[in-house]
């Protein structure tokens, strides 16, 4: 009777739900935290369309149809002043892959071979390498590539160009390499030549899929190698002008034939490769040493030289612990690769500034090439990510 005649407490409020559950806490610092971001990006458009307004600078990216007006004097699509700034900015754009792919096929390369120097037994190796990364690595990469510009500048003329092999040139022009040049039927021989490779692709994983099953089955090699030589090659002989070498011959004062990769590339390419080379290798270094050494000792015992484990047991097991810093090195490559605005190369930033500098719309400018970077960055991540899994070690 008395309990029923005590006064019943009252619900709590919704503010102390909220403020004493976890979760609801959560969502509430998020949503503002979210309104703010909003609010603040709000503010400074308005803001930024008021000066525009007030400056009678148009806005909006209505400029990318308007004719550019400028040349460039690299493109990997055909490109002329008559083009718009929307094809300008692609042709920078295409620059800044060819300069990020190359760099980081190429760092890569160099960056194992110095990176397995570094644990070289023979001391000279070992400190060679080391001299190298230590050195590179604390040099700014702008002062590198001054250097290798003004290295490349300094090159002889055509005429007393260097040859280090036959059919390669080196001047103050660039650099001329011999080149293909294709011709009716080089079409077909392409596509077979894809079609080959995916042929052999599909019959190696088929082959070592019935080995890995059965224990037994013979080498695929050749039959794989038929398929992505012989096609191509049966179309080689029914257009024998579909592909042909177009070697550089100096005529006058000027090279004909071949194709020219510019100073400003040359120097560009060279410099970053030697930068990011170096932290390629301390990142393979890194890898090796994080197998345990037990993987070293029993290859060993199974009568395998050093080499061979290396090659077959220590690297493929550090590339999976690798492959997280080397795509941070791969990230920062595309990025650097915005440095070439410094020696005259014509990348996405060289050719976004021109655009800004001729329309006065700085904003749009830079939102485009920052948007391009974030892409490419992204995209990066995510071909890594890929591959990661795939190398990743499954249960069974």
């Amino acid at each position: 009777m008395a309990a029923a005649l005590r006064p019943r407490a009252a619900p709590p409020s919704a503010f102390v739900t909220v403020l004493h559950d976890a979760r609801a806490r959560a969502v509430v610092l998020q949503a503002a935290t979210l309104a703010a971001v909003v609010l603040g990006i709000a503010l400074l458009a308005t803001t930024a369309a008021d000066n525009l307004a007030r400056q009678n600078i148009a806005t909006g990216f209505a400029f990318l149809s308007r004719e550019a007006g400028f040349g460039i004097s690299e493109h990997l699509i055909a490109y002329s002043p008559a083009d718009t700034y929307g094809r300008a900015i692609l042709v920078g754009l295409l620059n800044t892959i060819r300069v990020a792919v190359a760099v980081s096929a190429a760092a890569t390369v160099l960056g194992l071979a110095i990176g397995i120097a570094r644990l070289s037994e023979n001391p000279l190796l070992a400190g060679l390498a080391r001299i190298y990364v230590e050195a590179v690595r604390n040099v700014p990469l702008i002062l590198q590539l001054f250097f290798w510009y003004a290295i490349v500048r300094t090159l002889p003329g055509p005429r007393q160009a260097l040859v280090p092999v036959p059919g390669t040139f080196l001047s103050n022009r660039g650099v001329l390499v011999p080149s293909l040049a294709f011709g009716e039927g080089a079409g077909v021989a392409a596509a077979l030549l894809l079609g080959g490779v995916a042929a052999a692709i599909l019959l190696l994983r088929r082959a070592r899929r019935i080995r890995l099953e059965s224990g037994r089955g013979r080498s695929a090699l050749p039959a794989a190698a038929a398929l992505v030589v012989g096609p191509p090659a049966l179309a080689l002989l029914l257009w024998p002008d579909a592909v042909t070498a177009s070697v550089p011959v100096l005529q006058g004062f000027n090279f004909r034939g071949g194709t020219t990769i510019s100073p400003e590339f040359a120097a560009l390419f060279l410099g970053m490769t030697v930068y990011a080379a170096a932290f390629t290798a301390e990142i393979v270094r890194a890898g090796v040493l994080a197998v345990p050494r037990g993987q070293w000792e029993t290859a060993s015992s199974l009568g395998l030289g050093r080499l061979r484990t290396l090659r077959l047991v220590i690297l493929p097991q550090s590339l999976r612990i690798a492959i997280p810093p080397l795509t941070s090195q791969y990230l920062n490559t595309t990025k650097n690769s915005s440095l070439a605005v410094a020696i005259g190369y014509p990348d996405l930033v060289s050719v976004s500034g021109t655009i800004m500098n001729q329309t006065g719309q700085a904003i749009e400018a830079i939102l485009l090439f920052m948007s391009v970077y974030l892409a490419l960055s992204l995209l990066t991540s995510l071909a890594m990510s890929v591959f990661e899994r795939r190398m990743a070690l499954r249960e069974r």
